[in-house]
């Protein structure tokens, strides 16, 4: 029998650490070469461990939260024979590292001397009971006392108590002593008063904060702690738009089924080399703005795990169909967790949509470096006043849109916003222009 130590391999993009998501084995478990063993979380994406031997698993880095540097020990198989060489080159490298870390492991700090320890507290007398009152006053108190006094058992007077039943309102049916049955009664000659309780009383839940949710709080602290934000909300007539897609839709063939989000693609990407501040990166360490000639649309997705954004590469480069294409196969990739790399990084402009949950209005969060973040809301139907053809108008039946956006003030001027918003409104409320050069 020997001993092989996997050690967590070097994954590239100057990744110094990854977190442990989900193991998929435990100590004393056989596993088989290729088998996978771990899932990996980096700044990017999960990455999946295999073991590159056959054997059983005698130790484990840490649990599901835990932080493994690149190169220190991940896990620890009993191998039958020999170790092959070829793995146990390929593994080598990484074992430095770790081998360099260990005496700061072995040196970790001893508990402090029991000298150096706080002194317990002493514990505060009890003061000394107050004078008992005078006999006349005591009589008096104890006869209130057995006036209001209430006979119920301690689970009828809890019951009541949850429910905020004062149980003096409630009539025993004999014997004086209040029972279940009579609360029973006293509800349902009261059952509008609200003395029924909202809902079951459940108990506190403890949930870990690991792998992606981890992630998406560390980020979204980062950008909230880092990007002074300000955001703009502006009303947009999509009646024709939709009318539009109705139309498109309608004579697709075997096309893909176009969504509002397309159409919104379009029109941000028209407006881009007329404001190019907004599809822009700031690298507040070194003091630069990068303002990118293609855009690399983020579109934040809901998943299982939480918030992910994969990334419509070139997206001023698509027409509607391959929009709508690449944001359902980039969607699905999100949510079955087999999204690359590559596809949920390096994004220039994020668009972040809730559908029908829309609301009223937004203020999304930047997805940092970038500088902007723009979220379309629920669309609604609403009476308006509209050019009747003869120079009056007329109420007429409208579906509309709010578009939020969210700028880094160190970047982006309130101004520009506006304007490019204003411009964004222009497009849609007369979107033949979407289609036009």
């Amino acid at each position: 029998m020997s001993r092989f130590t996997f050690n967590m391999p070097d994954i590239g993009e100057g990744i110094a650490e990854a977190e442990i998501v989900d193991w998929h084995v435990k100590v004393g478990d056989r596993v088989e070469e290729d088998q996978e063993i771990v899932d990996m979380m980096t700044d990017k994406a999960t990455v999946p461990m295999e073991s590159p031997v056959t054997g059983t698993v005698v130790e484990v880095a840490g649990e599901a939260g835990d932080m493994v540097a690149i190169g220190a020990m991940l896990v620890v198989v009993e191998v039958e024979g020999g170790i092959p060489e070829a793995v146990a080159e390929e593994n080598e490298p990484a074992a430095e590292p770790a081998a360099a870390a260990e005496p700061e492991v072995k040196e970790a700090p001893n508990p402090a001397p029991a000298t150096a320890l706080a002194p317990a507290p002493t514990p505060t007398p009890i003061p000394a009971s107050a004078p008992a009152p005078e006999p006349v006053a005591k009589a008096q108190s104890n006869t209130a006392q057995l006036a209001t006094k209430v006979l119920a058992s301690p689970a009828v007077r809890q019951r009541a108590a949850d429910m905020g039943i004062d149980l003096a309102e409630v009539k025993p049916a004999e014997d004086g002593r209040i029972r279940h049955a009579d609360l029973d009664a006293f509800l349902s000659y009261n059952a509008g008063a609200g003395f029924s309780p909202a809902a079951a009383s459940r108990g506190d839940e403890t949930v870990k904060v690991i792998g992606l949710r981890k992630r998406i709080a560390q980020n979204m602290a980062a950008s909230k702690r880092n990007i002074p934000h300000f955001s703009y909300v502006e009303e947009v007539d999509v009646t024709d738009l939709e009318e539009m897609r109705a139309d498109l839709n309608a004579n697709r063939g075997d096309k893909p089924k176009l969504t509002m989000m397309p159409l919104i693609i379009t029109a941000i990407c028209k407006l881009i080399p007329q404001f190019p501040m907004i599809n822009a990166r700031y690298d507040d360490e070194a003091n630069i703005v990068t303002r990118h000639g293609s855009v690399h649309l983020g579109v934040a997705t809901q998943t299982d795990g939480g918030l992910m954004v994969p990334v419509i590469r070139d997206a001023q480069a698509k027409n509607l169909w391959q929009l709508a294409r690449e944001i359902g196969r980039l969607a699905g990739a999100a949510r079955d967790g087999s999204a690359k790399s590559d596809e949920l990084s390096g994004s220039t402009l994020t668009l972040t949509s809730l559908g029908p949950l829309g609301g009223v209005a937004t203020t999304p969060v930047i997805n940092r470096p970038e500088v902007a973040i723009i979220g379309p809301n629920r669309i609604i139907e609403r009476p308006m006043f509209v050019p009747d053809g003869n120079g009056g108008e007329r109420i007429e039946k409208r579906k509309l849109m709010n578009i939020s956006i969210s700028c880094d003030h160190r970047v982006v001027d309130g101004y520009d916003a506006a304007s490019f918003i204003q411009e964004f409104k222009k497009l849609v409320e007369t979107p033949v222009l979407l289609l036009t050069d």
